[in-house]
Order: C-alpha cells, then structure tokens, then sequence
C-alpha cells in the first residue's frame, strides 16, 4: 500500500449565504449496493493448493490467500475442509502480521503459526495497533489425499506486505463538535472500483468507536440510494433523507463527503444528489470539490503564526523578531508556552505560560505581548497545549495525574476527567490535536496514547479511550502534531532520543532524518504545513528536505528549549 500524499489545499474561504434547497419529492429507486469488493481477480491472486503439499505448505498457501481481491477469498477456501469452508467467515476483519512468521509442526500433529502481531483492522477498515504476539494451531487432515485445514481463525490472517499492497489507507471525514473542521477518521479499504461506494458506506455508517464520542455526523441516518459512480474526474453521490436537513447540516454534509472522495486518485470533483436529482445550495456549484469547502481544511494553519521557543526563560520567535511583552524579557522564568490565534486574523492572540520563579511554579494567561495573570499556583505542570478549534482553552497536566483546561480570560482552571489515566502511570506530555478531538499523551516519559475528548453539555469534559499506538517505541518523551492525523514523536533510538513518525492509529511507524543534528533531540514541535523544529544541545533546529538545519542558513544555531507552533 502506498500512503496517498497529504492533501495540501490553499484555497479562498467560501462565504456561503441565502437559503438552500432540496428536492420534496422521491423517485423510486432501485438500491444496488457495490460489494466490498470486486466480483472479479484484480491484480496479483493467489496460487492453489499444490498436490502433494506438507501441512506447513498448506497453512502458508491458506495465509498466502488471504491476499485476493476476489469475494469470499475461492482460493483459500480450496485450502480447507468442506467443513471448515462452511463455517469459515473471511469478513470478520483482518489480523495483520509480521512477514516472518514462522510455521512450526507440534508433536501433536498441528502447524502452529507464530508471529509479530502488527494490528487488526475491523470491519469497517479500522486499524488498531498491536505490539503482541501472534499464535494460533492449524489443524489438519487429509481429505482424498490431500491435507487441509480443519479450525481456520474466522477473519483473513496476512502478512503485512500483502495488506500493504492490497490496501489503500483512506480518511473517512467527520466533523468537530464546533464545526470548524473536518476530521479525519483513518481506514483502510482495499483497491478497485469499489471503493468510492465503500467510503460513502463508511461516513453513513459512522466514525470508529473510538473517535465516536469526539466528532458529529451530518450523515448520520441517511442513505445510499444506488452505487458511487465515477465518469472521468466526477463521482456522483445519490442519498436519501436529507430533505429535512438545513442549511448548516447540508454544507457539513458536503463538506464531510467532498473531502472524503477528494482522495481518490485524481482528487475528483463531487455531484450529489438527493433521491436522484441534484442538491442545490446557494453559493456552491453542482460539482463541488475541496476549495468549496476549504472552510474546514484539516491542515489549515494560521497564517500570521510562526515558531516559538524558550531561551533565558523567556520567549523568542523563530524568524528573529522580538516577542512582544512582558514574556518576550529574558529572566522571565518561563519553562512552557502554549499560543492560541485570532481565527480572523491567523496573528497571535492569547496565550499560557508556565514560570518558575523563586521555587514557586505558576501558570499565568493572559493576552499575547500583554500582562499576564496567575490562573494556578503547582507543583508540577506539563508543556501547555491548544487546538485551533478552541482558540481560547488551553490545556496542561499537573502533578502527572490532573488534566486542566484554562481560559487566557483568567477564569479559574477547570478539571478534564479521564477515566483511565491513572491506571497507566503518571502523564508526562500532553498535545491536542489541531481540530481539538484527540489528546497525544506521554505516560512515564516511556509510553505514546492517544484518547478522544468528548464533550458533552451535561457533564464534564472527558478525555476517554487512552489507547497505546506505538507499542514497540519505548522511551518516548515528547509528540507533536504534524498533521491531523500523523504524530511526530521523541523516543528511543540506536543511539539515544530520536524523531519518528506515525500515523494516529500507529500504522506507518517511520524514523525522522537525524542528520545535521549536533545531538540528541530533546523536544519537538510540529503543525500541520510547518516544518518541524527540534531543540538539540540546547539550539533550535529546523527540518528542511531531510536536513536540520539552523534557524538562520549559515548562521549559527540559535539557543532555545521548547519549540512549538501557535495553534
């Protein structure tokens, strides 16, 4: 599988006005739902069973078929007893392993299959990290003297280069709870033709359960009257159920929808439809794309925003320019930051800092390069955090176990529930996501999480389902965002701390050039279309085409600590 490319939109906002319309009345129409799959081989297929094969041979042809495009997987049934074809179930998701396993004939006469667990992607093509072990005993017998499988695991068992190549990684896209953006929910749906419908099939069905909690759905009830069809560089999409909608739910809709197919390859524009004719919207043209609806970019990034760090205790920008304030003086004692911008302008606007002076930690808020007020008096805090959808909430971790939200407008802080973050230790990192859905969290400056912020009007805001994604990173110490979806990291490298790369759900564990450092990394920063910044033996670096490199070319490196981006 190869990751599409980031979808980089810079576009004009779209001011949408008037009223819109769908149409009152239903034709009759025939539902014909594509398959999950293509009724026909596509690509490379598996081989069948050879005459003569051992069990060891046959259980790797039964795990070598699990790689078809084929409905109900012909080949590796052919690999089984009658019975055992009968019962098996090839659509209760996928256990990816690692390309090495091994198979091994028991003294009981089984092949047992060992292996790296890497996931298991669910039904609805969710992929949920690992980091186990796999085992399982394939029983045999001969049938007409050959052997077959007799108690084949329900689901399809691949090795990972398969799954890579036989599946592409697509974003269904929801929206956030303040629907400024849309946000990503990843899958992985496999090549072919049908994939438009089944990303259409997905939205309507709606987000992980993980992120369900996080995120709406404008799609939520509708349906599907007939096949995704694609002509050219057009997919043209018919639901049912949206005559009741308004204004603000269809231009979610659309947004939701045309940013998920904007991903098939091509980037093609949208027509949809509603119960056969077209949905008319002021404002927006019969073929939408992306640019429509560029309001709710998951990588937009403030225009007017640019690096900051801590040098002296005080806080520097990256281009050089002085930082305004009280903040911006050294001695200040500052040891974290967080900077939230004005959503009109994209200039800094409000901000935290976290201080240290005469043994007393403080967390103070206020206006960016104004005065700044005591919100908290700690014991411990983390490196303050904000998302660009909650301009005005900033949040940090005290003493390792207590999660805070504070205003820059001086309220009192207020507590953040999460439910299972004791029982994984003491948090020593905390990141938001751009659009405010998902918390990165470091627990014992050893382990990378990722939970879902759920906020609901009657009770407290909860980060929930703190899940690990990157198991087999140990000494993990510090995460940022690149992008809504993808997490730089500080872990444990060969020779010490070093950059990685992964996907939020863990897949695509990638390490990050190192060269140009002159050391290890201690922090990271990233936003989406920045480029990254580390600081190493106490410098500021930043990433450019595979090289850190300093923050003025051919100059020398900056002093810095604590790198991060406005939000």
């Amino acid at each position: 599988m190869t990751r599409p490319a980031r979808l980089l939109v810079v576009a004009l906002l779209v001011v949408l006005t008037g009223c819109s319309t769908v149409p009152s009345s239903s034709p009759t129409v025939q539902i014909t739902q594509e398959p999950a799959r293509a009724a026909e081989a596509v690509g490379i297929e598996p081989l069948e069973p050879e005459e003569g094969a051992t069990p060891e041979e046959i259980v790797r042809g039964f795990i070598s078929a699990a790689a078809s495009t084929q409905r109900r997987h012909p080949v590796a049934r052919m690999y089984l007893t009658d019975e055992a074809d009968e019962a098996w179930s090839d659509e209760a998701g996928i256990t990816v392993i690692g390309a090495d396993y091994a198979t091994v004939t028991t003294p009981a006469g089984t092949v047992q299959v060992t292996a790296d667990r890497v996931g298991d992607v669910d039904r609805a093509g969710a992929f949920t990290v690992s980091g186990q072990d796999y085992g399982a005993d394939f029983t045999l017998t001969e049938v007409d003297g050959e052997w077959r499988i007799t108690n084949p695991p329900d689901g399809l068992l691949m090795a990972q280069p398969d799954f890579q190549r036989l599946y592409d990684q697509r974003a269904v896209y929801f929206v956030d709870p303040t629907r400024q953006r849309v946000v990503p929910d990843v899958r992985y749906l496999i090549s072919g033709e049908a994939q438009p419908t089944a990303l259409v099939d997905r939205l309507l069905a709606g987000p992980s359960p993980a992120l369900a909690g996080g995120v709406e759905n404008a799609l939520a009830g509708l349906r599907l009257l007939r096949t995704v069809t694609v002509a050219g560089q057009l997919v043209t999409v018919d639901l049912s159920g949206v005559a009741e909608l308004a204004q603000p739910e269809l231009s979610v809709l659309c947004a939701q929808v045309v940013w998920t197919l904007n991903q098939l390859p091509g980037a093609p524009s949208v027509e949809l439809l509603v119960d056969g004719e077209p949905l008319r919207l002021d404002g927006v043209p019969a073929e939408q794309s992306v640019e429509d609806w560029s309001t709710f970019d998951p990588e937009a990034a403030p225009v007017g925003a640019v690096g900051h760090f801590l040098s002296d205790g005080a806080l520097r920008r990256t281009d050089g320019e002085p930082t305004p304030g009280p903040a911006g003086q050294a001695g200040f004692g500052a040891f974290g930051a967080a900077i939230s911008t004005d959503p009109r302008t994209g200039d800094p606007s409000s901000m935290v800092v976290a201080t240290l002076r005469d043994g007393r930690v403080e967390l103070l808020a206020g206006a960016y390069g104004g005065e700044l007020a005591e919100v908290r008096v700690a014991g411990q805090l983390t490196m303050p955090s904000v998302a660009a959808t909650r301009n005005n909430e900033f949040w940090t971790i005290e003493d390792g176990t207590a999660i805070l939200r504070v205003t820059a407008d001086n309220q009192a802080p207020q507590p953040v529930s999460a439910p299972s973050l004791g029982a994984q230790g003491r948090a020593t990192a905390l990141q938001l996501s751009p659009d405010g859905v998902r918390a990165a969290v470091v627990v014992n400056g050893n382990q990378l999480y990722v939970g879902t912020v759920v906020r609901d009007e009657d009770a407290p805001v909860t980060l929930r389902d703190l899940r690990p994604v990157a198991p087999s990173l140990t000494g993990v110490t510090d995460v940022a965002w690149a992008a809504a979806d993808r997490l730089l990291v500080l872990a444990s490298g060969e020779e010490g701390p070093a950059p990685y790369s992964l996907g939020v759900d863990g897949w695509g564990l990638d390490a990050v050039a190192t060269a140009g450092l002159p050391g290890q990394p201690t922090s990271i920063a990233a936003a989406p279309n920045q480029q990254p910044l580390v600081s190493a033996n106490g410098t500021i670096w930043e990433l450019s085409g595979g090289t850190w490199l300093t923050l003025e070319r051919g100059q020398q490196p900056v002093p810095g600590i604590e790198p991060f981006f406005p939000a």
